[in-house]
């Protein structure tokens, strides 16, 4: 799922990309939009376009008032389509193969779009790479062998500046500056356990947030002291699927996952002994395997669970 994060645009404030996960080539995209005042999602049928293989991840471009209205997505490919609200259609802008020797490359599970650099964008693949495109001149920039297994994850922090997650079970900086050198800042406790999901909090940059498979803690760190969290949240009773930073707020931050649980934690300006306890809870129908909070609208939170979708007001 992605939110549009065109805050200026009536037209655009309320919508959602919403892929599908099905175990086969033809999967499908739709654009929906939500109307907050009567609380009800339209979906336009012109605006539904297939998409090969499921998406991994949507996110439509951060800075969409310079821009086309681009949406992005991954899986075998990085692809770019242009969505043409008054004309109802959507194209397919660009398709972005990093391979040099054949028509294939490996699968990506995850891409980040630079909110600094919006003509970048990081992708994360299973073959222990990270991708940096220029989308705009439709070439690599670089391309950095991250770690020693499967990248999950990755996230933008400044314009040359991204950290990535692996099966390997570290949590490593790069700085484009300096391409030959990365900083692990964490290694799971728990040696050779994969990291699959990276949020980097944006409204401060010293703080991250990372999540083990299957294991029912956030763990929060603080590049300033690597290798040990400044906190763990333990209060899901099943693995913990997504995670996402409040965009209004540095000290929350959002989790949901197999417990049916949606959790907002305040986080404390000093570790408590004891853990600390969410400040807000949903249960959903069943497992929550996506989480969204909008950044245009930080009143809003999305949830995918089985074959639905839900906005949470906060």
């Amino acid at each position: 799922m992605s939110f549009s994060s065109s805050p200026s645009s009536p037209e655009r404030s309320h919508r959602l990309a919403v892929g599908s996960f099905l175990e086969e080539f033809t999967n499908k995209v739709d654009i929906l939009e939500f109307d907050s005042e009567t609380t009800s999602f339209h979906s336009n049928p012109s605006l539904s376009f297939d998409h090969p293989y499921p998406p991994t991840k949507l996110m439509f471009h951060p800075s969409p008032s310079k821009s086309p209205d681009l949406l992005a997505s991954s899986g075998d490919f990085l692809r770019l389509w242009e969505i043409h609200p008054n004309q109802q259609s959507v194209e397919a802008r660009s398709l972005l193969n990093n391979s040099k020797t054949s028509e294939f490359c490996a699968p990506l599970t995850s891409f980040d779009w630079n909110e600094s650099e919006p003509r970048r964008i990081g992708t994360s693949s299973i073959d222990t790479t990270c991708t940096i495109w220029d989308i705009e001149r439709g070439v690599v920039e670089t391309q950095l062998i991250a770690h020693d297994k499967e990248v999950y994850d990755i996230a933008w922090g400044e314009a040359g500046v991204f950290a990535s997650v692996s099966a390997d079970g570290s949590v490593r900086i790069f700085d484009l500056r300096d391409k030959e050198h990365s900083t692990i800042i964490y290694e799971s406790s728990q040696p050779e356990t994969p990291l699959l999901r990276l949020a980097w909090n944006k409204q401060d940059l010293r703080y991250m947030a990372t999540i083990l498979m299957d294991s029912n803690k956030v763990v929060i760190l603080d590049i300033r002291s690597p290798t040990m969290p400044v906190a763990e949240l333990q209060r899901h009773r099943a693995s913990v699927n997504a995670i996402a930073w409040a965009p209004q707020s540095c000290r929350h931050i959002c989790s949901a996952g197999d417990d049916s649980q949606t959790l907002i934690w305040e986080l404390p300006t000093v570790a408590e002994p004891g853990g600390i306890d969410p400040i807000l809870a949903y249960s959903a129908g069943s497992e929550i395997n996506q989480l969204q909070w909008s950044a245009s609208q930080p009143e809003w939170i999305a949830i995918a669970f089985a074959d639905k979708m839900q906005l949470l007001r906060v």
